[in-house]
């Protein structure tokens, strides 16, 4: 059975990942699983995780990769698994992109999807936000920086993350979202993805919070 990913391309810390998702494609292989055409949906998620993680690798010359499958293999209902996992399987396992070593501290789910109901941001009470939030929130650990990277048809790009950390970047134009419930935490800044990248104080302030 091949290797799913080029191993010249991934440091050491991620050879430990790269194993555990070759034997669960090959499992899923013996199962008769990856005989199932994936959705139409779930391929367009995958399209945007894979986006994510080639333009966070190219910004910061350092590897990031999708998880096959992904959707927080230890996070939520999953969160017992931790208790069998290496510790540095458990960082890299949290969300949908693959950090590099020196992002110890990143957690981050991403989401591809036709329509977004914008007028629920300045209601606090976005479903379909706080779902997503939840989904990062239950795999996160403590001090972790949790990201979401947001793609709408016809709208762009966009990055979700918590005010917390908002006098730590330079951001002009951005929606402050406060969800009604206490659950998901203080009000999360939305802002453009391609604005937020392109200015390099940005992406290093990132690097240096999740390292």
């Amino acid at each position: 059975m091949p290797n799913i990913f080029n191993l010249s391309q991934i440091d050491e810390y991620q050879l430990e990942i790269t194993a555990w998702v070759n034997y669960n494609f090959e499992q899923n292989i013996l199962q008769g699983i990856s005989k199932h055409v994936p959705s139409p949906q779930k391929a367009k998620g995958s399209n945007w995780e894979r986006d994510v993680a080639r333009r966070l690798s190219e910004i910061y010359n350092e590897t990031f990769i999708r998880v096959p499958g992904s959707g927080a293999y230890v996070g939520g209902l999953n969160a017992a698994r931790k208790e069998f996992l290496h510790e540095g399987t458990i960082r890299v396992l949290k969300g949908d992109i693959v950090p590099p070593l020196s992002f110890p501290r990143f957690n981050a789910e991403c989401k591809s999807y036709k329509e977004f109901p914008w007028h629920q941001l300045y209601t606090g009470d976005c479903k379909v936000l706080d779902g997503w939030i939840t989904q990062c929130l239950d795999a996160a650990d403590e001090g972790d920086v949790n990201l979401l990277f947001m793609k709408f048809n016809r709208k762009g790009t966009f990055l979700a993350f918590e005010d917390r950390h908002k006098a730590h970047f330079k951001i002009e134009n951005y929606t402050c979202y406060s969800p009604l419930s206490e659950s998901l935490g203080g009000p999360w800044i939305v802002t453009d993805l391609g604005t937020f990248l392109g200015i390099r104080q940005n992406t290093d302030k990132l690097n240096e919070l999740c390292a």
